[in-house]
Order: C-alpha cells, then structure tokens, then sequence
C-alpha cells in the first residue's frame, strides 16, 4: 500500500518568519538548514521512503519550493504535486487531501530531522494498529538523549512522558475529520486550555494530571470522535525536534552533521 503524504509548508499572513527573514527568504519552508532549504530534508526523506507514493506540497507561495531541483525533478517525474494553502492549517489538510487517495501521512516542511525510515516506521505502526487516525510520539528519554536544553515540557503519562512529532495519519476520507483536532492550533502541551477544546474537560485533566496511560487515554478520545485514534512511538528521539527559532535551528544543524560524520 503507498500512503499519500501532505507536506504543510504554508506561512502566515502579513508576516515574515525571523529565520527567513535573516536568511532573505520569502518564506521559512526555504530557509537553508545545513546547507540545504529545509523542505528539501523533508521531500528526499519521503520520496526515498518506498511506503509512499504521491507527495503534495501545500503551500501559499509556490514558486521559491518549486524552483528547488529535486522538487522541479519529482514534479516532472509526476509524483509531487503543489495545492493551494488556506486561511487556516485544518482547510489546508482539507485542500492538501482533495481528489487524493487514503491513507494520508501528514508533516511539515520543517521536520528536517525525520528520515526515510522515520516515515516508513511510523507507517507501518498506524496500518499494524488500523488506525482510523494517528499522532507520532517520541519517547521523553530519547528527546532529551537527541537535545538535552531543549524541550522542558512533555505530555505526561503513567507509562512515561512523550513529545509530539508533528506527524499524523488519517486512514481514510471518513476519518479525515480527526484534522479537525487541530483547529486551534495544536501545540497542546505550551497551550493545555487547548486540550479542553479539542478533547473536553475530563482529558485535559487526564492530561494535566498524567493520570492512566496514553493508550487508554486514546481510547477513551477515540470514543469521543468515533474513530480509532492511535498514539505511535517512534523509536528516535530526534524526530520530535523541528525548525522553530534559532535555538531549534543550531541543534538540527548539528545533528545532521553529526549524522554525515556518521556515514563518513
């Protein structure tokens, strides 16, 4: 089975992200992370995963992506495709998803770190658990192994504390409502008011207090919606590391060099 995977490389209106507007770019998803705009990291990553077949690109502003050679070379070759970004990242998954198969695998422009076996990992996990709709966690332990003065903040479980991953998957045109979870805006650990939203009042303080485990607690959100939603633990702490400012920037940097050490 090949997943379809929406890249979300929008920006927000009338404003220029600091790190573009230091690199003199016109928008993030082109800033050069070791030495290359951070999309590309994760376009080469998907297209060298064999789970995945069509890879569309949402965005906003699309010529600066499209002028990226291995875009150019993907379009030409008919397996990337660009749709338009709208106001708000739940209508852009919804344009992202329009006239596409299923399953869709969700992520964003700046997940540099998250390689081809990353993505295979977290899709063969959703399709062994059928689930309806999913979210990509990394373990607390291997975060802080990957970045020890980055993140402070993690949900919190019996079973341990996770970080978000900012990869999901929506196992069919029924489940994609589960986008809807985002409307306002995600980052549910900086923001817990969010939680309440999103899941109701009793899960935010299942959240808050970390009581029972993430698997029930998923569950019990699963019955909330309607469809099976399924935490997915990936095994490398550096996947929940994305390109935010220029604290997240530095440490991206250095772990990709340290990576090409590596194969050197």
């Amino acid at each position: 089975m090949k997943v379809t995977a929406l890249v979300m490389a929008g920006k927000r209106s009338g404003t220029l992200d600091p790190l573009a507007a230091r690199a003199g770019v016109n928008q993030k998803s082109v800033v050069p992370v070791y030495g290359k705009p951070m999309i590309e990291h994760v376009i080469a990553a998907l297209a060298m995963c064999d789970r995945v077949g069509e890879i569309r690109v949402i965005a906003h502003e699309p010529d600066e992506i499209a002028a990226i050679p291995l875009v150019a070379q993907l379009q030409g070759e008919g397996r990337l495709v660009f749709r338009p970004g709208a106001f708000n990242l739940v209508d852009s998954v919804f344009s992202g998803a329009e006239g596409g198969g299923f399953p869709l695998l969700i992520t964003t422009s700046d997940n540099c770190l998250v390689t081809a076996e990353g993505y295979a990992e977290f899709i063969d996990k959703a399709l062994a658990a059928e689930a309806g709709a999913a979210a990509a966690l990394a373990r607390k332990e291997d975060v802080i192994a990957a970045d020890p003065v980055g993140q402070k903040k993690f949900y919190e479980f019996t079973d341990g504390g996770y970080s978000n991953c900012n990869t999901y998957w929506i196992g069919s045109a029924e489940a994609l409502g589960a986008a809807e979870i985002m409307r306002t805006g995600g980052q549910f650990v900086k923001y817990p008011s969010r939680i309440a939203k999103a899941f109701g009042v009793m899960n935010l303080i299942r959240f808050y207090f970390g009581w029972g485990d993430k698997d029930k607690l998923f569950a019990q959100i699963s019955k909330r919606f309607g469809y099976k939603l399924v935490p997915v633990v990936l095994s490398n702490g550096e996947f929940a590391i994305d390109v935010d400012e220029e604290r997240s920037f530095g440490i991206t940097e250095k772990l990709l060099a340290r990576r090409e050490a590596a194969r050197a």
